[in-house]
């Protein structure tokens, strides 16, 4: 009997056939659930605890504040009040003034194997509205025009760039519409920078989309799936339209573009669970802001979808496995690792197979194109402008074969620059 590498949630299992179908019961057993909150009583965390109840899974809230991280040699640990932590499978809802301490608690429970709905990777970059913008941009999902400005000197060029008065200024680290600022004036704008930068504040002056004045659209995904989605209004003269500024709440009829483009931000922000906002521009949607913790109670009543229970079963599905940054996972091996190799930066290479490059020497297993991953690509595939090819392998032989690939080629120009280094490719 062939031995079969399964990934479960605890690592990985070496099993053969007389034992698969013991494990396959295991995998579906529903997992100890924690839900990482400080608000037990918040609407939020109760509908997770109701849903899970209703699920019969065996759910706890904990405080991430009363954790302890525990780090030893090749040990760490999780203490919960001074105990052990002995849940599967995490929940988080990380408020914002625990954002350090919170993430470092996930970083932790994932060396421990624990299964969580949101890394802490994606936690970070979603709150970091500067970063936030540089991925989805990267990756063409539409966004309004965004400008990061260090001194109130920068003040009337950002205003240009972005398309002139007015503008919102914003922090780059908010939650809730705090931080947000509408200003019609090039006087009231640096007025306003200056005092942000005076309180040590990193700001963004953004294009202000009129036409979605006092209006947005929020989109709940769950496992890279629109779940509900509800469209929120301002009252009065405020223009911003969070729930929690007393905005009003009504059902929505998500068309499929805005699904798609709510969906790809989830995903390229690294999150399984996010509450993307959405304007309604002229040209369509843009891309606001995404939430890694997005409140519950105004989606729930808007949409009648039990938006908790998605969540619940979203956990109970997945959390018998688990993902590999296989990066990560060749950096434990000596000189192993993931590099990339951008195509455009090396043009010698245009028009070359995967195969004349690389040699046979280093594994080729995915070339980004056309924002599509071409898995497993055959070796006699030829390499275009705008490719990005991810190998695996020995850092020192992707170089060899570069250089080698370089010598063989009679148009090559000399000194040709070494790969790109990267950890993994940004998705």
């Amino acid at each position: 009997m062939d031995p079969t590498l399964q990934i479960l949630g605890r690592g990985w299992s070496l099993v053969s056939d007389g034992v698969k179908s013991n494990l396959r019961s295991a995998a579906l057993m529903q997992p100890r659930l924690a839900i990482l909150s400080r608000g037990p009583r918040l609407y939020s965390t109760r509908r997770l605890v109701e849903a899970a109840h209703d699920r019969g899974v065996d759910v706890t809230v904990i405080d991430p504040l009363s954790c302890s991280l525990l780090v030893a040699d090749g040990q760490v640990e999780v203490l919960v009040n001074g105990e052990p932590f002995s849940h599967d499978a995490v929940i988080p809802r990380i408020g914002h003034s625990i954002t350090d301490h919170g993430t470092a608690l996930l970083r932790h429970l994932d060396q421990k194997g624990v299964w969580t709905a949101i890394s802490a990777t994606a936690i970070l970059q979603s709150r970091d509205k500067l970063r936030a913008s540089q991925l989805l941009s990267r990756n063409h999902i539409p966004i309004p025009r965004t400008v990061n400005v260090r001194s109130v000197h920068d003040v009337e060029r950002a205003i240009d760039a972005v398309g002139g008065l007015p503008v919102v200024v914003k922090v780059t680290k908010g939650t809730q519409g705090q931080g947000v600022f509408l200003r019609h004036t090039a006087y009231e704008a640096k007025s306003l920078v200056q005092g942000l930068l005076h309180a040590r504040q990193d700001v963004l002056i953004q294009e202000y989309v009129a036409e979605s004045h006092g209006k947005d659209i929020r989109v709940i995904i769950v496992g890279d799936e629109v779940i509900a989605a509800m469209r929120r209004r301002a009252r009065g003269r405020e223009f911003r339209s969070n729930f929690h500024l007393n905005g009003t709440v009504e059902p929505v009829d998500l068309a499929p573009e805005y699904a798609e483009v709510a969906r790809r931000a989830a995903r390229v922000l690294g999150l399984n669970i996010a509450g993307v906002d959405l304007l309604e521009g002229a040209d369509g949607p843009m891309v606001l802001e995404v939430n890694s913790s997005p409140g519950l109670q105004g989606i729930e009543s808007a949409s009648g979808v039990d938006v908790a229970g998605a969540i619940v079963d979203h956990a109970i599905r997945d959390s018998a496995f688990c993902e590999v940054q296989l990066d990560g996972l060749l950096r434990t091996l000596p000189e192993d690792g993931v590099m990339t190799v951008i195509v455009r930066r090396h043009p010698h290479l245009i028009g070359c197979s995967i195969e004349e490059v690389f040699n046979g020497e280093v594994q080729v297993f995915g070339v980004l194109r056309n924002q599509s991953m071409l898995w497993n690509p055959p070796a006699d595939s030829k390499l275009r402008f705008d490719d990005m090819v991810l190998c695996t392998g020995p850092r020192a032989s992707l170089r060899r074969s570069l250089h080698k690939a370089v010598d063989r080629l009679p148009d090559a120009a000399p000194d040709q620059p070494l790969p790109d280094e990267r950890d993994t490719a940004e998705p």
